[in-house]
């Protein structure tokens, strides 16, 4: 069975950072891409940024390149968000998600496993 739990989220100020991270298991992901996904209330949940299993290659959001950077520890099967410069409209509930695809973008367009979710709240 597959599992992406989620932890690392909490609390932080404006201009703060806070890393989340990706516990997977249950299958092999060589051939799959790791993303995170947010969801604030009210709205539709967003992708954030992704990152292919097998290679370094990386995808990101506007809204938040430069500030966070995806990475991934084959070893352990993880794989973490570090979020820089947190703004209060980063508020939100943020999903590990993994998929497959040919590319990122397509790996993540539908993806076949999510986490249970973990709330980051930004204050101003």
């Amino acid at each position: 069975q597959v599992q992406l739990v989620e932890s690392g989220g909490g609390l932080a100020q404006a201009g703060g950072s806070l890393r989340l991270s990706c516990a997977a298991s249950g299958r092999t992901f060589s051939s799959y891409a790791m993303g995170w996904f947010r969801q604030a209330p009210g709205k539709e949940r967003e992708f954030v940024a992704a990152i292919s299993w097998s290679f370094d290659i990386t995808n990101y959001a506007d809204s938040v390149k430069g500030r966070f950077t995806i990475s991934k520890d084959n070893a352990k099967n993880m794989v973490y968000l570090q979020m820089n410069s947190l703004k209060p409209e980063d508020t939100a509930v943020y999903y590990c998600a993994a998929g497959e695809g040919l590319t990122i973008r397509q790996a993540m367009g539908d993806p076949s496993y999510w986490g249970q979710g973990t709330q980051v709240t930004v204050s101003s």
